[in-house]
């Protein structure tokens, strides 16, 4: 499996590494020793809302040969969601299996057309502009539509995270890796439709 790791200026990163940290783990602990992972973007670097810096694996290439694609929020989707490079080089993705998003990433998701006619969440600060790219807005913690995954606010990048660590390899697998971490929640289940 492939994965591509989308980031941008003024992502937020807990959304990033929350989701990155439990998933990259399938791999570093031997579930699923096929996994690559790259970090993706239009700029050889990025920088969060912090001014936190990130360096970049991928600079603007294309995203259909990844199995999926995971869209971390910030207040950077604000304006990527209306910025036509950015959306075309995330519509490269189509091909992908699956598209995830955690908080307002689901807006670039949305503004790429990945959402129509699907169920999706988002921060609870934002469904009001992801209304506009779905009618079907889930006020929950993650959203799961087969293909497409969306999870909450930002803390819940890491049970979005652990959520496909059980889905890909299992429950075991989960449970190891969330106690690895050290995150002693019961991660969230997902609503499906």
């Amino acid at each position: 499996m492939k994965v591509a790791f989308i980031v941008f200026d003024n992502l937020t990163m807990l959304d990033f590494v929350g989701f990155q940290d439990p998933i990259t783990r399938l791999r570093t602990m031997g579930y699923l020793p096929d996994l690559e992972w790259r970090v993706c973007a239009q700029t050889p670097e990025v920088t969060d809302g912090t001014g936190l810096r990130l360096k970049v694996d991928e600079i603007h290439q294309p995203l259909e040969g990844y199995d999926l694609i995971f869209v971390p929020g910030g207040m950077g989707t604000r304006s990527l969601k209306d910025d036509e490079d950015f959306i075309g080089w995330i519509r490269s993705a189509t091909p992908c299996r699956y598209k995830v998003s955690v908080c307002t990433g689901s807006l670039i998701l949305g503004a790429a057309g990945f959402l129509e006619g699907k169920n999706a969440t988002t921060h609870p600060a934002a469904y009001d502009l992801l209304a506009a790219y779905t009618p079907k807005v889930v006020r929950e913690r993650i959203v799961d539509e087969g293909d497409l995954i969306t999870g909450g606010g930002v803390s819940s990048s890491i049970d979005l995270g652990l959520y496909l660590c059980e889905r890909f390899a299992g429950t075991e697998a989960r449970q190891k890796i969330q106690k690895q971490m050290d995150y002693p929640y019961q991660a969230a289940f997902p609503v499906r439709h």
